[in-house]
């Protein structure tokens, strides 16, 4: 049968070969103890197989809290290459999940413990479908090529009705978006109704693509329960709408792949809660295993933070995490990558400088929202941005030649908050 390996960072306060083999055992066949049933047969059918264990270096304090003490006073880090046949899960994606982490990070061998990669073998490709509007399909919806697509997202949060939600969304489709979203934290509250709200903002939208030939793209989002998600799926594809929103690890991949299995809607997906699965080094997993969960759920367009955000992450962090996205999985399943978080034109040219492109959902609320000028001066400044960015300009550069981008950069600090010459914090590093 096929095999799934996936790599992990371990840290362990014994030896590193002994850990990895106890990971392989407590996700496979094994157990604490032998048990009658676990014959030589089966296992050298459904045992998990340590690959490789590469050893790093030796702390002397374990990463995690609680850990159990080293008898050397010391504590080895190591990356780790475990394989299982497919046969013991077959193509079914919660399994593996419990089968890739499932205990493992409460074995007592382990002072820190990350999943970093999954790599699936070649007949995954046959079994799921991926993506299936990605990057090409998202740019067809909404008529964008070459550039990223600009969009925004409808704030406050909450607590705006269903008709405030539709004026907002007036003002930016007007001003020239290609996107825009609902906070996370919208879904179908008693003051907003989802299906008012999809009625009202669809209306808006629709006659602004009837008068102007522009299809904004409306990511609303239908986290909830599963039954009732299916339910909004189909209010969104009865007013027109193209794009359908879920929190991923709200949700899970069951319920994710079931929306994304309906084939109608492009799907957004929020990462919202990624923090709490990734921002301790030696804990929870990288991105890049991550985004190929959620790309063979089929999710066609997935957060990675911004340069400069407003959050934790490290602007090594994001790059790595739009290279994942556009690394080819399985031969293809494309996922947009959409870049958020603080985001106005003063990030452009240093996100284009050090990712080389262009394929991007680019997310600015406050970016747009804000600006001096209004939400058309921001959307204005973010097409500058980008233009110029592509050509090469630096930020002070495209301040020159564009207004809007001045005026921007006068609005939001300038250049004063902004990387310069490229360089990056640098990672933690047991990442």
């Amino acid at each position: 049968m096929d095999r799934l390996t996936a790599t992990y960072l371990i840290e362990t306060p014994g030896d590193a070969d002994a850990a990895a083999a106890a990971l392989a055992g407590e996700q496979s066949s094994g157990t604490f103890v032998a048990v009658p049933g676990e014959t030589a047969e089966l296992k050298q059918r459904f045992a998990a197989r340590v690959e490789e264990v590469q050893l790093l270096e030796a702390v002397d304090e374990p990463s995690l809290p609680g850990s159990r003490g080293s008898d050397t006073g010391r504590f080895q880090r190591a990356h780790v290459r475990v394989s299982w046949s497919v046969e013991n899960f077959g193509y079914n994606l919660p399994a593996i999940i419990s089968t890739v982490q499932g205990n493992l990070y409460e074995l007592p061998h382990f002072s820190g413990l990350r999943l970093v990669d999954v790599d699936f073998p070649a007949s995954f490709a046959e079994h799921f479908a991926g993506p299936r509007f990605g990057v090409a399909g998202t740019r067809r919806l909404t008529g964008v090529s070459e550039r990223p697509l600009i969009g925004t997202i409808i704030k406050p949060s909450v607590g705006l009705t269903p008709a405030d939600t539709a004026a907002l969304v007036r003002q930016v489709v007007e001003a020239g978006v290609d996107f825009v979203k609902d906070d996370e934290l919208m879904a179908d509250p008693p003051h907003a109704r989802f299906d008012d709200r999809v009625e009202q903002v669809m209306r808006v939208v629709n006659d602004h693509a009837d008068r102007t030939g522009k299809q904004v793209m409306v990511a609303l989002n239908v986290t909830d329960e599963l039954d009732r998600m299916l339910a909004h799926y189909d209010t969104i594809v009865r007013h027109g709408g193209t794009c359908a929103m879920v929190s991923l690890n709200s949700v899970g991949l069951a319920g994710v792949k079931r929306l994304c299995d309906a084939g109608q809607l492009a799907i957004h997906g929020h990462r919202n809660g990624w923090g709490m699965l990734t921002r301790h080094p030696a804990l929870g997993m990288d991105f890049t295993a991550y985004q190929k969960l959620w790309r063979l759920a089929g999710v066609d367009q997935i957060h990675v933070n911004g340069i400069a955000n407003k959050f934790w992450e490290t602007d090594d962090s994001v790059v790595r995490s739009i290279e994942a996205c556009r690394t080819p999985l399985l031969g293809g399943m494309q996922v947009l990558p959409v870049v958020s978080s603080g985001q106005w034109g003063g990030q452009a040219p240093e996100t284009y400088r050090r990712t080389q492109t262009t394929d991007l959902l680019y997310m600015a609320g406050g970016g747009i929202m804000a600006h001096p000028d209004g939400p058309a001066g921001g959307v204005a400044a973010l097409h500058d941005a980008w233009r110029l960015a592509a050509e090469g300009l630096t930020l002070e550069a495209a301040c020159q030649q564009s207004t809007p981008l001045r005026r921007a950069a006068e609005k939001f600090g300038g250049l004063k908050n902004l990387p310069q010459s490229g360089s990056a914090p640098a990672e933690v590093a047991a990442r």
